[in-house]
């Protein structure tokens, strides 16, 4: 049996997807060392694993993307954290490597220092993408802003014009402090983004089709093996959730601060006299002076699959893993994305016909509430989408591929 090292960015919604592939590969035997956030070490312990915190210099530098002017602005600001992150990641990994006697590792797609370090270690290494990857596709719109895929000779000519752009935002941001990361470990250096994506021998993106578009063009080493979905489900189902008799509609937040909790707020308003009843989560603190209608349930946190469970909707900023534990269970979602990856995910909800996508311009109560019971009508579309990620194959497939590594 290996050893396997997994080295994460500080990020819980990255923690929870890793921790089930991670589980999958403990199981089969393999020990499971883990280099995550400081509060995700007692989390790991618990599971099993041999977990440290990366060095706390990393989390000492938060993403700040949430107080950006504008999309472009807000890339820069996370990829040079990205940057800055990389510089301690090299040594910390390499630390790890030596203290665990690792096998093969784990690298997180946000961790641009450990992927410098894993590619000169000379172990088989892999790349996990816990959201969308932004390597292009012939196949599909240029990445970012969210962009309708357009059949036939007008889409061909809209992406042709805009993907230039839209790679050039990305090679900006990136390629500086990746290939200074690069040459201080003696790795060659990129000349573009997708050859960061491309660089590790194995990719698993935890997503799959017909979610995510279809990608001809993407290599073999590329492997969509569907959400990897981790929910900390209690003992028995709380006594305020047993005894909710509407259908429910879930508003979740990020569990980092990207400034969406307006769309929650939206939500306690918009559906305040609708037929339903709203469990909102909030993460981050239930923000004070809250008003909670009398169909609502608001809480800092629960256990979201026990509430998809029974929930009839969801709403969403757009974070994979919301998006897909709802989708999972069949479940549509409203999504009103905020920044980051969310705008590529909202339109991906809208294209598979498993929800609908309200632009952050337009979120006002009322179409909010038109939204969402259009939302609740499409339950066929998101059954659909559970279809295709259950035959993704999940952890047990992606523990198979990292097998496949070390043979």
């Amino acid at each position: 049996m290996a050893t396997v090292l997994a080295y994460q960015t500080p990020a819980m919604g990255h923690l929870f997807p890793t921790s089930v592939l991670l589980t999958e590969l403990r199981e089969r035997g393999h020990r499971i060392a883990l280099r995550t956030l400081r509060t995700g070490v007692r989390l790991g312990r618990e599971w099993g694993f041999a977990v440290e915190a990366v060095d706390p210099r990393i989390e000492a530098m938060p993403l700040d993307d949430a107080d950006a002017t504008g999309p472009e602005d807000a890339l820069r600001r996370a990829f040079a954290t990205f940057g800055r992150r990389a510089e301690i990641e090299v040594d910390d990994l390499r630390t790890a490597i030596d203290e665990v006697a690792a096998d093969v590792l784990i690298i997180d797609a946000n961790c641009w220092g450990a992927a410098a370090a894993a590619e000169a270690s000379g172990l088989p290494w892999l790349s996990f993408w816990a959201y969308l990857p932004y390597l292009r596709s012939t196949a599909a719109p240029p990445y970012g802003p969210g962009l309708k895929p357009l059949p036939g000779l007008l889409g061909r000519i809209r992406d042709a014009r805009m993907r230039p752009k839209l790679s050039r935002v990305f090679n900006d941001a990136m390629l500086t402090p990746l290939n200074r990361v690069r040459a201080r470990v003696g790795v060659p250096p990129l000349s573009s983004a997708d050859d960061y994506v491309l660089r590790p021998p194995l990719k698993l993106v935890t997503t799959a089709e017909p979610f995510e578009y279809a990608h001809p063009d993407w290599d073999d080493s590329i492997q969509l093996i569907g959400p990897l979905s981790f929910d900390p489900a209690p003992e028995r189902v709380p006594g305020w959730l047993a005894a909710v008799d509407r259908p429910i509609v879930l508003v979740s937040t990020s569990s980092e601060f990207q400034g969406d909790t307006d769309v929650a707020l939206a939500a306690l308003t918009a559906l305040a006299g609708e037929p339903v009843h709203v469990v909102a989560t909030f993460p981050g603190g239930v923000p004070a002076g809250i008003t909670v209608p009398a169909n609502a349930t608001v809480l800092e946190f629960a256990p979201h699959g026990m509430v998809l469970d029974r929930a009839a909707c969801a709403i969403t900023h757009g974070g994979m893993g919301t998006t897909q534990k709802a989708l999972l269970r069949g479940v549509p979602v409203c999504v009103a994305p905020q920044g980051r990856d969310q705008f590529e995910v909202a339109r991906r909800v809208e294209v598979a016909g498993c929800g609908t996508r309200l632009r952050p311009g337009d979120l006002t109560p009322h179409r909010l509430r038109e939204k969402v019971r259009r939302t609740m009508a499409m339950t066929e579309g998101a059954r659909r989408v559970a279809a295709g990620f259950a035959r993704s194959g999940g952890a047990p497939r992606g523990a198979d591929l990292i097998e496949g590594l070390l043979r």
